[in-house]
């Protein structure tokens, strides 16, 4: 069965663009696991213009189901991630001022960099996911450095589906293939939607988890929050 994470960025990026506590981000977070949601996911970067370092602390006070904090294993995202355990902490390659992540980690190239910030993450407790392309060597990479998991950057296949959905997905199907073989989990996210889930989530075996944020904020202004939440976790899971 595959989870639903939540990510709630946007819900952070509304608040912050009035300055005050409106919408309450907490709140939020409690709510979507009462609507359902199996997880959390937040992702911090340098310049807090949604997520602040000051939400993670009351965040993991508040959050019962999995906590997953993303981002580019910097020295202060590190120690915030170190002094505030998750459940998961998956590693993506942004620049500081990317206005969202459109590319995954070259496991080879960067393969001692990773198994040291791995180590360090499993010293903590922490499941640890590496956010790569659909491609064979970078999921064989993934595991050498010792990863649990990997999270598939999903963009192309959201561009791409609408022209041609099986050719969309044939690199994750393959690059899951792999995955599977060699024991490591897999997550995906990034532009998945009401659309396009069901179709990745039937061809990518043993998907675990995804992770959505801007879909599912931009379908609640339609929805509600918790009818939104629920239509997620209908495709999720085959209920009816």
């Amino acid at each position: 069965m595959t989870r639903l994470s939540i990510n709630i960025n946007k819900v952070a990026l509304i608040r912050n663009s009035r300055g005050g506590n409106l919408p309450d981000l907490i709140q939020v977070a409690k709510d979507c696991e009462q609507f359902g949601a199996e997880g959390i996911t937040v992702h911090p970067r340098p310049d807090q213009r949604h997520i602040r370092y000051a939400d993670i602390p009351l965040l993991r006070e508040v959050v019962t189901t999995e906590f997953n904090i993303e981002g580019n294993p910097v020295d202060d995202f590190m120690d915030l991630v170190l002094a505030n355990p998750p459940h998961q902490c998956t590693l993506v390659p942004d620049a500081v001022h990317q206005l969202t992540s459109d590319a995954g980690w070259d496991t080879v190239t960067h393969q001692a960099f990773l198994t040291d910030i791995v180590q360090e993450l499993h010293k903590k407790g922490i499941r640890v996911s590496i956010f790569i392309d659909p491609v064979p060597a970078m999921v064989e990479g993934a595991k050498r450095i010792g990863a649990d998991r990997i999270e598939f950057y999903t963009g192309p296949y959201a561009h791409d589906f609408a022209h041609n959905p099986h050719e969309a997905v044939k690199p994750y199907t393959q690059a899951a293939l792999v995955a599977n073989e060699i024991g490591i989990g897999i997550n995906a996210g990034h532009d998945l939607n009401l659309s396009n889930l069901k179709f990745f989530q039937a061809h990518c075996p043993n998907l675990l988890e995804v992770s959505i944020g801007h879909a599912i904020i931009s379908d609640a202004l339609y929805y509600g929050l918790g009818t939104t939440t629920a239509m997620y976790l209908r495709l999720l899971k085959n209920r009816k």
